[in-house]
């Protein structure tokens, strides 16, 4: 059994905060509850983690400026709930973060924002961008606009779609509760904590079946595939509650807290597996013999400059292989501009990009993070 925290060594976090937490069991918005967060972030961000947070609270908020007391059933007024609650949320999140000098910024998810590989990228390539510059991106669903089709569900998954977005090292979800237990301790006395297991183990979603699965939108269900699924790019989750003192700052000082639930592979194995073997190959691009031993030798992204030609008809954020003057494949990985813009900048240094362009989407055109050797 672990005794420090994975939130200790996390470089990166993805933090969900689940809707009971933020409006104070659907009062409207604990103000006083965002600030204790913005607080305990804001030492995160000191001790040199980049961190997003996930919130819910919109709809909720907006009944409460709109003077409803009934949730809605009807879409379009959730919609116009969403709409007006979310003008709450980010004013009071803006608030309570400036009040340690760090800005932030509101990003609206839907499903297809992470199914879509150009969307996809697009995303992930802001959220870096902003990590980078020092902000706190706020997400939420885009529940103005969303329909079933299109819906990602509940804030857990999208918390974990975030953590994989990302490659964030850990989710922590806030809920509650003090987290997972055998069976529901409200109704069974010998229900047992679990404070460690292993995420995607098929006991825990039964446990959970019966766990304070009526708590909230998902319930403990919902949080225990959202850990799977995180999982999978090799993200741990913590599920702790949010109303235990300062719980940010005791985890990322190695204090166990909560259910830790723990991924089997290693972040960068679980990435690089998942763009060897689950995605399609729809191109490749020829390199010349700096760009392979940058590539092979060096672990280097893929520059402009260093491809020769190009084959097949390709998307930005479709996956495609890098090959040698004799055929042979070098590395594959997610591609970062189209195959038409790939043969206009092939052969020129990426200060050229703009130029030959109009914008620049990436300084690489293919990053090595989003790369498998072979």
């Amino acid at each position: 059994m672990n005794t420090t925290s994975v939130i200790a060594s996390a470089r990166r976090l993805v933090i969900k905060v689940g809707s009971s937490l933020v409006t104070d069991e659907g009062r409207g918005l604990d103000r006083q509850a965002l600030s204790l967060w913005a607080a305990q972030i804001a030492r995160l961000r000191a001790l040199g983690k980049e961190v997003v947070l996930v919130s819910s609270g919109a709809i909720a908020e907006g009944m409460l400026r709109l003077g409803w007391e009934k949730r809605p059933v009807l879409v379009p007024e959730l919609q116009a709930a969403a709409a007006v609650g979310q003008m709450g949320l980010a004013q009071a999140y803006e608030s309570v973060f400036a009040q340690h000098a760090l800005h932030t910024a509101q990003i609206l998810l839907t499903h297809d924002d992470l199914s879509d590989r150009r969307r996809y990228l697009n995303a992930r390539s802001t959220l870096f961008t902003l990590l980078r510059l020092g902000v706190v991106p706020i997400i939420n669903e885009n529940d103005t606009v969303v329909t079933d089709e299109i819906k990602v569900g509940d804030n857990d998954t999208l918390g974990a779609l975030v953590t994989n977005l990302i490659e964030a090292d850990a989710l922590v979800i806030l809920t509650d509760q003090r987290g997972l237990y055998s069976a529901d301790p409200r109704k069974d006395p010998d229900a047992r904590f679990i404070s460690h297991a292993r995420a995607g183990e098929a006991a825990l979603e039964t446990m959970a079946g019966g766990a304070g699965s009526s708590l909230g939108k998902g319930g403990m269900l919902t949080k225990i595939l959202a850990a799977k699924r995180a999982a999978g790019s090799g993200a741990h989750t913590v599920i702790a509650s949010g109303r235990e003192a300062e719980v940010l700052v005791r985890l990322a000082g190695g204090e166990c807290i909560g259910t830790e639930l723990q991924a089997s592979l290693p972040l960068l194995s679980a990435r690089k597996q998942w763009i060897a073997d689950h995605l399609q190959l729809r191109g490749r691009v020829t390199v010349d013999d700096g760009a392979a031993r940058a590539l092979t030798r060096d672990n280097k992204s893929l520059l402009p400059i260093g491809v020769t030609a190009v084959e097949g008809e390709f998307e930005r954020g479709d996956v495609v292989a890098c090959v040698d003057a004799s055929g042979k494949e070098l590395a594959r990985g997610l591609i970062n501009y189209s195959s038409g813009a790939t043969r206009r900048i092939m052969r020129q240094p990426t200060s050229q990009i703009e130029a030959l362009l109009g914008s620049m989407e990436e300084a690489e055109l293919m990053h090595r993070d989003n790369m498998v050797i072979r």
